[in-house]
């Protein structure tokens, strides 16, 4: 067995590590949701490889896309007919208009009970 005749000094072996350089990963956007991924992996945010459902989370994501969809149709439909009954209310309070009130002073009261006092 091979072993060292004397101790490697400090400096010796900074020298020797110097060159044990760290690389950034590759990384990309992904294609469906925008996130940073590394490269030639699925997506961490919405489970998409290639632009293909790879995961059981993407899978999650395409259910809760499509229940959108149709929540968005129902309201459409929804909101079609409140406008029609939201003009025909704006016309009617337009016509009656309420009178508006206003506060007496203490010197206008006891100038009307006087009057009808009199």
């Amino acid at each position: 067995m091979a072993v060292p005749k004397k101790r490697t000094g400090k400096s010796a072996q900074a020298k020797r590590r110097a060159n044990w350089k760290a690389t950034t990963p590759a990384t990309t956007t992904c294609k469906n949701c925008g996130a940073v991924v590394l490269t030639h992996t699925v997506c961490p945010e919405c489970g998409t490889y290639k632009g293909k459902v790879a995961s059981i989370k993407g899978q999650a994501m395409l259910e809760t896309k499509e229940e959108e969809k149709e929540v968005k149709k129902s309201k459409k439909v929804k909101e079609e007919a409140p406008e029609t009954k939201a003009e025909e209310t704006k016309a009617e309070t337009e016509t009656a208009e309420k009178p508006k009130r206003t506060r007496k002073t203490k010197k206008a009261e006891t100038e009307t009970e006087a009057k009808e006092e009199e």
